[in-house]
């Protein structure tokens, strides 16, 4: 019989508390998650994984954070199953990266006056993207922003210092995580 070591059963759903990613080695853009008995391989940060974080430097931020909301796109995909608080992104959704803006790495609306990312992407990266909650109480400016867990280009390319995972092992990941699972990054 499986472990069930690091998950929660409410109702019929098992809930994990914890997942973890791993890399080879701190400069390493590929690494593993381990959810439950699952374990999957990721996309990581160009630069690998740090715990230094500075905005634009390419790295995975190293610690412990919790999922804050998924938002999915609903002309591409289906709602995932989740206990997480789920929205459907729109066309004007984005994320402040401008670090002197107020609103520095929060949710904005498009056109944005400073630098703020688009969560309505052409390309299939944020389908299905969960805010982390690295930086985000309190913000300090110039830390990092915008650190998801996405959608992985194909070939598992390294991203901009999120966490990626194929479609399919995203969406398996989702459905085991709830408002109390962490990441652990190390």
């Amino acid at each position: 019989m499986p472990s069930l070591e690091g998950l929660s059963i409410r109702g019929c759903a098992i809930i994990a508390r914890k997942i973890v990613v791993r890399s080879l080695n701190p400069r390493n853009t590929k690494g593993w998650l381990t959810c439950g008995n699952m374990i999957l391989r990721c996309a990581l940060g160009r630069s690998g994984i740090r715990s230094a974080k500075r905005e634009g430097d390419g790295a995975t931020p190293r610690g412990c954070y919790r999922f804050e909301n998924v938002f999915y796109r609903h002309d591409k995909v289906m709602r995932p199953a989740t206990r997480l608080r789920t929205s459907a992104s729109r066309p004007l959704d984005g994320w402040c990266d401008a670090t002197q803006d107020r609103n520095y790495n929060r949710y904005v609306r498009h056109p944005y006056p400073a630098s703020a990312e688009h969560i309505w992407r052409a390309d299939s990266l944020y389908d299905l993207v969960t805010v982390i909650d690295y930086n985000r109480r309190p913000r300090i400016a110039g830390r990092g922003s915008a650190i998801f867990m996405h959608v992985a280009e194909k070939g598992l390319k390294p991203t901009e210092g999120c966490v990626a995972l194929p479609h399919r092992d995203l969406l398996k990941v989702l459905a085991h995580i709830g408002p109390r699972t962490r990441i652990v990054i190390v």
